[in-house]
């Protein structure tokens, strides 16, 4: 049976519908990442889902005993308590039994004699121990220190923690009392990326169920294994993490184009047939034809291609009605094949004259200000078309260097020189070249381009920006429309090197996407600043790390998955000295002999037990497929519903062995080879 269930839910404040016919399923063990974009209701969602608030219609079963915890964005105030104390609360019920522990052994110190009080003490001290009683300290400090806190930190009342803080603890007291189903709104939010990495972690051996909110797609990436996709057109499911849901979508979004075609072409022939017939010698069957015809029209009005998809008239209840040939003519011409894909948006990025091969030199450099030095730089060339990625913790001076390549903040000491005919973009986290004071179409008339008002307006409306939103001050602009309009403006300036200070903050899902599309087309020079690390791995041709314990710059030249694999396999030699190129890993002697070669009979039975479970998972997808199908559409009766549910729960299981197998017969072969 699945930990949590969603029926047919919808929700409206008043007029204003957020979401509608909203079915899903969250199973135990399942990591779910609900992804779409901004004010499409997943953040609503939740607060329903977790018991916040109530849905205008539909339910929610929370399966029996199970606990839940829930992660708002922003956390209110905790109470008076200091930071330790509340990590200790989600732990009330292990410091009881230490509690009683404690007095049956001072009970036992006057009564040592007393058999059936020391067996009482035995049973209460083992449940203590196997409950990690006499570790929980060290794992409240191993959570603290995982989410960014440090020991000072500990005793700091909870009243004078920033936002930020405050969300960090709550998590910190979410991670600690293990519930059943843990539901976070943007976890990722206020955690640098060092947390981040220890999060995915701690989330991917989590012994419980995640439902999550978040834009950061690698954080996705590394620790879900569903994704429901909420869009206008309803709420779809898929199976596998980020990169296998962007591979499924398109896929499912091309069969369906296809359907919508074959079945509009089957029509207009239908249609074409009964003009040629409906006067003449087969007008009976022109008529029947024109009836059949009529329905499917109707239904296509009423439900959609999808709705009427697989279902027999009788299912779709809706009323039959015959129109005249030209009627039916019309309204199969206003029909249309559905758009899947969310307005998004249409940024081009493109140089206007190309930059010289060198784009920047600097050696014995000295980065920051007179009095706090931030970083040296021994020597460093970027050439034309690379993609740096500056990474480090948050103040170690990553937003300086930029302001330094710009000539705002000077270098301390050394030599920093700019390539020829060299034309910087620059966009500002914090967007301060935006002036508030201004409209948006003056704004982008600032840029200089001497375009008119009407066509500053349809540029804004590449950008998602409509109707009256044109004359909206700048400064009552969320941040991401702001972060929109300023992506305006740096695509208005023909430049060969953008300087990227925190580029998709703020940009939903799809935005990220097409912002790192656009760049991965730019036929210039990059210089970026993130923390989005699936932009990062998907651009950087070198990856640049401050180290502010040093106040060094280490330059790595390859990918980030390259340079991830680098840190992992060579700490020893990254600690010594700044890595500059990407080693493969070395294999120890201990390695290469840990299993044996296998025979040709093994490899045979074990490829032909591969071959079986590809069978069985291939069959055990469909049946999910079918009855999440079903779940969106569901029966009337809770009984149904409920072994609805248990089934798909069943069945979700059975997947998961079937590839936890698949996946240990393959590690046969590939130690085999290794051999």
């Amino acid at each position: 049976m699945a930990l949590l269930t969603g029926i047919d839910l919808h929700k409206a404040y008043g007029p204003e519908v957020i979401f509608s016919r909203v079915s899903l399923s969250v199973p135990h063990r399942a990591r779910v990442a609900i992804v779409g974009p901004n004010g499409i209701g997943k953040t609503t969602l939740l607060k329903v889902l977790s018991g916040q608030e109530a849905p205008t219609s539909g339910t929610v079963h929370l399966a029996r005993s199970a606990r839940l915890g829930y992660l708002p964005q922003e956390v209110g105030r905790l109470g008076g308590r200091s930071l330790w104390e509340e990590c200790l609360e989600a732990l009330s019920e292990l410091r009881s039994q230490e509690a009683r522990l404690a007095e049956l052994a001072e009970e036992l110190g006057q009564r040592p004699d007393d058999q059936e009080l020391l067996d009482r003490y035995g049973r209460l001290q083992h449940l203590f121990e196997v409950a990690g009683g006499y570790t929980y300290e060290s794992r409240v400090k191993q959570v603290l220190t995982g989410l960014g806190f440090s020991p000072v930190d500990y005793e700091m009342p909870l009243d004078h923690l920033s936002g930020g803080q405050r969300t960090r603890a709550w998590l910190a007291r979410l991670l600690l009392a293990a519930p059943d189903l843990l539901i976070l709104d943007e976890p990722t939010n206020h955690l640098d990326v060092q947390a981040v990495e220890w999060l995915e972690s701690y989330l991917k051996d989590w012994d419980g169920a995640v439902l999550m909110v978040s834009h950061d797609r690698y954080f996705i990436d590394q620790v879900a294994n569903h994704i429901y996709e909420m869009t206008l057109n309803g709420f779809e499911t898929y199976r596998g993490n980020y990169t296998h849901y962007l591979q499924q979508r398109e896929e499912r979004w091309e069969e369906r184009r296809q359907y919508y075609a074959s079945e509009l072409a089957r029509m207009q022939k239908e249609l074409d047939y009964i003009r040629r017939n409906i006067s003449g010698q087969r007008v009976q069957m022109a008529k029947g034809k024109l009836s059949r015809l009529s329905r499917d029209i109707l239904a296509v009005e009423q439900l959609g291609f999808e709705g009427v998809r697989g279902k027999k008239w009788g299912e779709m209840g809706v009323d039959g009605k015959t129109f005249r040939v030209e009627e039916a003519a019309q309204r199969l011409s206003a029909l249309h094949v559905p758009d899947n894909q969310l307005k998004e948006l249409k940024l081009r990025i493109k140089p206007r004259h190309r930059s010289g091969n060198i784009v920047l030199r600097a050696e014995d450099l000295t980065i920051g200000y007179p009095d706090k030095p931030l970083f040296h730089l021994d020597e460093m060339e970027l050439r034309r078309q690379e993609c740096v990625a500056l990474i480090g913790p948050n103040g170690s001076g990553k937003t300086t260097f930029l302001r330094t390549l710009l000539r705002q903040n000077p270098p301390l000491a050394g030599d920093l020189q700019t390539g020829a005919s060299l034309k910087i973009g620059y966009f500002a986290q914090a967007h301060e070249g935006l002036n508030p004071n201004l409209n948006l179409i003056e704004e982008i008339d600032r840029v200089g381009t001497g375009m008119l008002e009407r066509e500053i307006r349809g540029y804004l409306g590449r950008f998602l920006f409509t109707g009256e939103d044109h004359y909206k001050p700048v400064g009552v602009l969320s941040g991401g429309e702001r972060g929109r309009l300023a992506l305006a403006k740096l695509a208005l300036l023909d430049a060969n090197f953008l300087l990227l200070d925190e580029p998709t903050n703020h940009l939903d899902i799809p935005g990220q996407e097409v912002l790192q599309q656009v760049l991965t087309d730019f036929d210039g020079t990059i210089l970026m600043v993130s923390h989005d690390r699936y932009l990062i791995d998907a651009l950087a041709t070198q990856i640049w790390e401050i180290d502010p314990a040093r106040q060094e710059i280490e330059i790595f030249k390859g990918s980030y998955k390259q340079y991830k694999g680098a840190q992992e396999s060579q700490p020893a030699e990254k600690a010594a000295k700044p890595v500059e190129t990407a080693q493969p890993a070395h294999t120890t002697t201990q390695e290469k002999s840990a299993a044996p070669a296998l025979s040709k009979n093994e490899r045979q039975r074990i490829e032909s037990r591969i071959s079986r479970l590809e069978e069985r998972i291939i069959s055990l997808e469909d049946q999910l497929d079918a009855l999440t199908r079903q779940l969106q559409n569901p029966p009337s009766d809770a009984d149904q519903i409920q072994q609805m549910g248990e089934d798909f729960a069943y069945l979700e299981a059975e997947l998961q062995q079937a590839l936890a197998e698949w996946e240990k017969e393959h590690a046969k072969i590939g130690e085999g080879q290794r051999s």
